[in-house]
């Protein structure tokens, strides 16, 4: 197992990218500890990278993408198409930001759906789409955790389509892998929704919060997440001449700093040749906290937290990232309609969502961010 540390604590910058004269610089960085991470190679499953891999962690909104293979089984099962449209019930509206605001009755498409999931992370999103297919909340869970078993996703169980917390939640890096690998082999055509930039509902443009997407060569996905519990959590994913790597990082202190580490991870992937053989299938359990889901909200919703999310923005907000392999976007963002279905009531008034439960909202750089506040979940 590779102890190598990649992580990552920004240094501040009067500029909103902060970019290190060199790569060496930044494996020069001390990690404060360890976090669970893994690399593989998607075409061949080989595990490039590990450590913690076994950890268990709460999945905040990475959980979505679990919800989004059982929308993609059920489409492939002829159950649901993409324009099938998805009704919003009371309770799927009355989940907790991040979300979409819409009221009880509403209706958009599938396809719009899935859209909001993977750029917004919106849970009243999640849970619409959950009944739409499970009949109820429960009877989409039920299909979510039969599906994880059926991957060999064997330390994973859900309780929720979306992330927020709750008894019984967890997963680990290793079973985050063998999804994330999943999704980009069982359903290749549905790739495109893990790489948007951004959708619009033609009253608001809603960027992406994955800060690699645009940014950083290859870059192609796949999904962010935090609560208090788990930290900032990030699935990478990127293609260079044909190879796709996917990365799992959990547990960061920063919204920059989940950006960082998932960066340098890929980028190590892409240009380093890797000893061994091991692939996600013979990867075995190993390491601490395999026996209770670890909690780290005493380091990430507290004052010693927020300090350490302050020296990630400059003085209006903006993240400063540090790795030499995120860049500026050189072009304006590319947004995809994604909203109701025309000649219902209008879209609902632009609202900031003060803490994404699951993830936290307009989490870009040049994008001010309030702080995560633990009151909020």
């Amino acid at each position: 197992m590779s102890t190598s540390h990649f992580r990552l604590f920004a240094v501040l910058r009067p500029f909103s990218f902060v970019v290190a004269a060199t790569a060496g610089f930044l494996a020069s960085i001390p990690l404060a500890q360890a976090n669970p991470h893994i690399l593989v190679d998607v075409q061949t499953g080989r595990v490039l990278e590990h450590e913690e891999a076994f950890r268990k962690w709460y999945p905040a909104s990475l959980t979505k993408l679990m919800t989004v293979y059982t929308v993609f089984d059920a489409i492939r099962a002829g159950q649901i198409s993409l324009d099938t449209p998805i009704v919003m019930s009371k309770r799927a509206a009355a989940q907790p930001a991040a979300k979409m605001y819409f009221k009880p009755g509403q209706k958009l498409t599938l396809d719009s759906a899935l859209k909001i999931l993977m750029v917004k992370s919106a849970n009243d999103i999640a849970v619409a789409v959950a009944e739409a297919i499970g009949g109820t909340q429960e009877g989409f869970v039920t299909r979510m955790n039969g599906e994880a078993l059926k991957l060999g996703m064997t330390d994973s169980h859900f309780v929720n389509p979306n992330g927020l917390p709750g008894k019984g939640q967890y997963t680990t890096a290793r079973d985050l892998a063998v999804l994330t690998v999943a999704l980009r082999r069982d359903f290749p055509q549905y790739a495109g929704y893990f790489a948007l930039e951004g959708f619009t509902n033609g009253q608001q443009n809603v960027p992406s919060l994955n800060m690699l997407i645009g940014r950083f060569a290859g870059a192609d996905g796949m999904k962010t997440g935090f609560i208090c519990a788990s930290g900032f959590n990030q699935i990478g994913s990127a293609t260079r001449n044909g190879r796709t790597l996917v990365s799992v990082v959990l547990g960061t202190d920063s919204l920059a700093a989940r950006a960082d580490a998932t960066a340098n991870l890929l980028q190590k992937g892409f240009t380093t040749q890797f000893p061994g053989s091991e692939t996600l299938g013979s990867l075995r359990p190993y390491g601490p906290g395999q026996d209770q889901v670890a909690d780290i909200s005493a380091d990430i919703c507290s004052a010693k937290g927020a300090k350490i999310r302050s020296e990630t923005r400059d003085e209006v907000g903006r993240m400063r990232v540090q790795s030499p392999y995120i860049l500026e976007m050189d072009h304006d963002p590319r947004f995809v309609f994604a909203g109701l279905i025309p000649g219902q009531d209008q879209q609902p008034a632009p609202q900031p969502d003060k803490v994404a439960a699951g993830d936290t909202a307009g989490a870009i750089a040049n994008v001010p961010v309030p702080m995560p506040r633990p009151t909020s979940f």
